[in-house]
């Protein structure tokens, strides 16, 4: 799906060119597709991922002075400041965070090891804000800072007995992402939760309605990319993309 924008709007747009994006995740499903959108735009790109050899696929089409690529596990505490100072020592500015990395584990609600939730409170939740507190300083330099969260509809809702623990975190998550955008919006910082419903990625493979054809990554990535770069007057909250009809939406 290519967006196509007036004129008009266009002219209003932020110009990108020039940068920086951080990515996590960006290895495979929706965090490769927002990274080759952004570069696409112009962005430069600080891609982060547990295993930085499999980002290759992701970056093998983008020009290596516009990406840099580092060890990222939101699992570990020091993680983050490794990644953010790698960021800043290669390209020397930041202006856009996008959280995606995230996990999921899929039991019934009263087989759910306290474990695995702890585990995806640790990836989902508090991984994010630990970037978002060494972020925002620099974020909030350059006036128009962006903050892309993808949440997923498990965030808005609870779909009957789907993945209670995953849907617990996101909605903590979504709570993250709302104050963050408050905290920060008189800083320039725009902030954004991406909710989609169903992505046809590998950790979705064989999840969700048959007869219903998911979202492709490329759709969302492009939708997210169009959004960051809209002026600080047109903030977007929430983007939500849905492949079915939902109960509420």
């Amino acid at each position: 799906m290519e967006i196509r924008i007036p004129k008009q709007l266009e002219d209003l747009m932020i110009d990108v060119q020039g940068r920086v994006m951080m990515v996590s995740g960006a290895n495979r499903g929706i965090g490769a597709a927002l990274a080759k959108a952004y570069a696409r735009d112009g962005w430069s790109l600080s891609l982060g991922s547990r295993d930085p050899e499999s980002l290759q696929p992701t970056v093998e089409d983008i020009d290596p002075q516009q990406v840099t690529c580092h060890a990222y596990d939101a699992r570990d505490p020091a993680a983050a400041r490794s990644w953010i100072e790698h960021t800043l020592d290669h390209f020397g500015r930041l202006d856009g965070l996008t959280n995606n990395a995230a996990v999921a584990h899929m039991a019934p609600l009263f087989d759910l090891a306290e474990a695995d939730l702890d585990d995806m409170w640790q990836v989902n939740v508090i991984a994010p804000l630990r970037l978002l507190r060494l972020a925002v300083p620099h974020l909030s330099a350059t006036g128009e800072g962006r903050v892309v969260s993808l949440i997923s509809m498990s965030g808005k809702r609870v779909r009957g007995t789907f993945a209670p623990g995953y849907s617990i975190t996101k909605h903590a998550a979504l709570a993250l992402h709302h104050a963050v955008r408050h905290a920060t919006f008189d800083q320039g910082i725009r902030a954004t939760a991406v909710c989609p419903g169903f992505v046809a990625t590998d950790m979705v493979d064989g999840l969700g309605p048959a007869q219903v054809d998911k979202t492709q990554p490329e759709d969302l990535a492009e939708t997210v990319a169009t959004m960051v770069r809209l002026p600080n007057t047109a903030a977007v909250p929430e983007l939500m993309m849905v492949c079915e009809p939902e109960v509420t939406w």
